[in-house]
């Protein structure tokens, strides 16, 4: 009898097909099967499937169905793909649904993907980190129908004042303002706000404060699909002035570089 297949799950990134990494459309091209979240990956990432190749949306599908999916694909096929909006790793359910493949003893393969995070900073050309501004970038959501675990609600994690991206919150922009204002940020503080980062002809960009962000999403009708920035360094491209790093100083030396001190 012989071995099953492999399941990768590949990123297919935030929206933008061409976002994929080579690797990724590499296995789309060779796959057999295919498993797409249809509410979330542009089909424009299919394109470069087989005609042969077997695909299915799972938009409507429980995790039970999904997996039960990938292992009989895996008994018939040599490569099936999972494909995932941004990276597998983020908010994917990427354990929930391996567990099961390990289980049935079918190797699998993860590929990551571009972050709607990082897509929306790109979007808006914003840099998540600034010397001496801030050096951290938090990944985080804000609680809902989802409990957030002991010490990382929102609240706490504002408090250490560093860039933060909150996933799965757009709906919440009131809560995410008072969690913000309550750990001591500014109602003049900046905030941007990037629904379908890089979707063609589908992006939006809003930016605003703490203080009127939720109103002007609710003017754009934004109600899902956005990331919501809030950052020390946004809008330092405007600035008057800003630190170097120095990385790219001329008086700093490193290993290819040696200090070219100004007179």
């Amino acid at each position: 009898m012989s071995l099953p297949g492999k399941v990768w799950f590949v990123g297919a990134g935030p929206g933008d097909a061409e976002l994929i990494t080579v690797k990724g459309r590499g296995l789309i091209e060779q796959a057999d099967a295919i498993l797409y979240a249809g509410s979330l990956v542009s089909q424009a990432a299919l394109n470069w499937a087989q005609s042969r190749c077997a695909i299915e949306d799972s938009k409507d599908m429980t995790l039970e169905q999904i997996t039960t999916w990938l292992i009989d694909q895996a008994h018939r096929h040599t490569t099936v793909v999972r494909l995932q909006t941004g990276d597998p790793g983020l908010y994917g359910a990427l354990v929930e649904m391996v567990r099961p493949l390990d289980q049935a003893g079918i190797e699998v393969g993860v590929v990551p993907g571009v972050s709607s995070a990082m897509a929306s900073a790109a979007a808006a050309v914003e840099s998540l980190t600034l010397p001496e501004i801030t050096q951290t970038v938090i990944l985080t959501r804000i609680e809902g129908r989802t409990p957030m675990p002991e010490h990382e609600s929102l609240y706490e994690l504002a408090a250490h004042h560093c860039t933060l991206c909150l996933f799965l919150s757009i709906t919440l922009l009131k809560e995410v303002s008072r969690a913000l204002l309550d750990a001591g940020w500014r109602e003049e503080d900046p905030v941007l706000v990037v629904q379908k980062a890089s979707w063609p002809g589908e992006e939006k960009i809003v930016r605003g404060t703490l203080a009127d962000i939720r109103e002007r999403c609710i003017a754009e009708r934004i109600t899902s699909q956005a990331m919501i920035i809030v950052s020390p360094a946004l809008g330092a491209r405007h600035w008057p002035d800003i630190r170097r790093s120095k990385l790219y100083d001329p008086g700093f030396s490193h290993r290819f570089r040696k200090a070219h001190p100004s007179s």
